[in-house]
């Protein structure tokens, strides 16, 4: 891996300030969308250079030919590790605010999803299971390539859903299992139920964007994609204010994160159905995770993501080992994205050291 020390550049706050590539220039002229490889790779060492701790990086053969961005954090802490999968339309840079902390004591692993972020941007299989297992089999490859053995694996969103699967096939490898605000674990309510709390006009403007990617307007508005999300995400700049200002540090990270291929959306698109459903829940099938692996929800107050499910599964593993369900008070601009001091927590006290 590529080692990047907090040592090397310090400035007069003494903050990590690693070197930022030259920018690049900003496009193609050829391009519909201001965005490219070298923009991302960009816009995501203008995160980096905020953190303190040592990390290493670089891309992971995995399967198929393909390649998972991957940085390291704290390579040389002796605790189990800890991996965390980020969610739809995100990076491993998200994940900023709290990487010092969650790195003090354990290395801590992130990486870009395959079709995600700075990885590669595979077709994926149109059939629902089939992309499952495809997005399953290249953690799994990623991490033989790694040599981890055994790991505390935090899963958002998208990134929950799939640790889900991750650990239903491979628990042997699963220390503990943290799900934050997961998405795909309740079933769709019955048509009669659903259909009628549904606002007419959600159900046409539903049925005009069926055929299309959940994010095409962003690339289809070309030049605008950047200010559209400026104006739609002002919440996601507020969260990470305290790290980045008043920038556009992270919506800018965003934007390049989901203006080119939507190779991991389109495979998102195969797992759901209309009105962001899974096709085949989790709730469904984490009855049958291994009893001795812990599992730990947690889901922001005001989040949209049903935490039912968490109940559910804390009934049907009464005879399991630990399971805690956490509710975190976020503010009212910060929704589905839990605090992430509320995941340091989680893996400090729910893990034992070693």
């Amino acid at each position: 891996m590529e080692a990047v020390s907090g040592n090397e550049l310090i400035n007069s706050n003494q903050t990590n300030t690693v070197a930022v590539p030259e920018m690049p220039p900003s496009r193609s002229w050829f391009s519909w969308c201001p965005t490219s490889d070298r923009l991302l790779e960009y816009a995501e060492s203008r995160i980096l250079k905020h953190l303190k701790t040592h990390y290493e990086k670089k891309f992971v053969p995995v399967v198929k030919g393909n390649n998972v961005w991957t940085v390291k954090f704290n390579p040389s802490a002796k605790n189990i590790p800890l991996v965390m999968v980020h969610g739809f339309g995100g990076g491993l840079g998200l994940w900023a605010l709290n990487i010092d902390d969650l790195a003090k004591n354990r290395p801590v692993y992130t990486f870009d999803l395959l079709g995600f972020g700075r990885s590669s941007r595979p077709h994926f299989s149109s059939e629902a299971d089939m992309t499952e297992q495809e997005f399953v089999e290249s953690i799994e490859s990623w991490r033989k390539e790694l040599g981890l053995e055994k790991f505390i694996l935090l899963g958002h969103s998208l990134g929950g859903f799939l640790s889900c699967s991750y650990a239903l096939k491979h628990p042997d490898k699963v220390k503990h299992l943290i799900l934050v605000d997961p998405w795909g674990f309740p079933e769709k309510p019955t048509d009669d139920e659903f259909q009628a709390r549904i606002p007419r006009w959600v159900k046409v403007l539903g049925a005009v964007l069926s055929p299309f990617n959940p994010l095409a307007g962003l690339r289809a508005a070309g030049p605008l994609g950047p200010s559209m999300v400026q104006k739609f995400r002002p919440d996601i700049q507020r969260k990470y204010e305290s790290l980045f200002e008043e920038d556009d540090t992270i919506l800018n990270y965003i934007y390049h994160c989901n203006a080119q291929s939507p190779s991991g959306e389109t495979a998102f698109k195969h797992l759901s159905i209309p009105y962001g459903w899974a096709k085949f829940p989790m709730v469904n099938r984490v009855g049958n995770l291994d009893r001795r692996i812990p599992i730990t929800f947690i889901y922001g107050a005001r989040s949209w993501v049903d935490n039912e499910s968490a109940y559910h599964v804390k009934d049907i593993r009464v005879l399991g080992k630990c399971i805690k369900i956490k509710r975190h008070e976020l503010s009212k601009t910060c929704i589905h994205h839990v605090s992430l001091s509320v995941i340091c927590m989680s893996v400090f006290l729910c893990v034992m050291p070693g």
